[in-house]
């Protein structure tokens, strides 16, 4: 059975979070790890050398495969921020109105800069992820 190639890993996310260049967007990282932190209320990890992941869940599909993976998160890329919302078949489109300025991925938002998001709407966006994603496949802590 192949294996995830994003998997959870030791790395450090403060090491991470500092790394991020440029200098802005490091700030914008750091920003993002806040609000995921208070709207989850879990501790991040490291799911590669490039997602700052927030819980985990485990699912079984009915052909047998099965894995972890993780709750939301998000990565701070240099052309933009990819944001993680699981799971990515729910309709947010109300609260997606209601964003600002993002693109849309099949399970992720694409954001240039924080200053085009209302985070309050954000942190509303992850909280309904998650809560739609429990129902399916329980959410546990890292």
């Amino acid at each position: 059975m192949s294996q995830n190639k994003t998997a959870p890993t030791s790395a450090s996310v403060e090491d991470f979070l500092q790394s991020v260049e440029p200098e802005r967007k490091a700030v914008e990282a750091q920003e993002l790890d806040r609000l995921f932190r208070n709207a989850t209320g879990y501790q991040p990890q490291m799911w590669g050398p490039s997602i700052v992941g927030y819980g985990r869940y485990h699912y079984r599909y009915a052909s047998g495969r099965e894995g972890d993976y993780l709750a939301t998160g998000f990565s701070p890329r240099k052309a933009r921020h990819s944001i993680y919302i699981m799971p990515g078949y729910q309709d947010y489109g109300g609260i997606l109105a209601r964003l600002g300025k993002h693109k849309l991925g099949k399970s992720c938002l694409y954001v240039n800069r924080l200053a085009d998001i209302d985070l309050d709407v954000l942190g509303e966006l992850i909280r309904a992820g998650l809560k739609d994603l429990d129902a399916i496949w329980p959410v546990q802590p890292q």
